[in-house]
């Protein structure tokens, strides 16, 4: 399975659910919250083209927001 990194922030709505849905799934991933620096910050703008958050990368594939449809379809597309 490709690697799978969560761009959060302390204060998003919808961070926890997706963080949920992965741990439900028994997905290991990478939680980078944006917030702690303007570096870490731009370099997330950089990867994935976006400004909100929450941002599910798996493999080069970008899911925005919680989709849950879109997160299951990228995720099947792994295993």
């Amino acid at each position: 399975m490709k690697k799978i990194v969560l761009y959060t922030t302390p204060t998003c709505a919808f961070c926890p659910l997706v963080k949920s849905f992965l741990e439900e799934k028994g997905v290991e991933y990478e939680e980078v919250d944006v917030s702690v620096s303007e570096e870490v910050k731009n370099d997330f703008k950089e990867k994935t083209g976006q400004m909100m958050v929450p941002v599910t990368q798996i493999g080069d594939e970008i899911v925005t927001g919680f989709d849950k449809k879109k997160l299951e379809e990228a995720l099947s597309k792994e295993e």
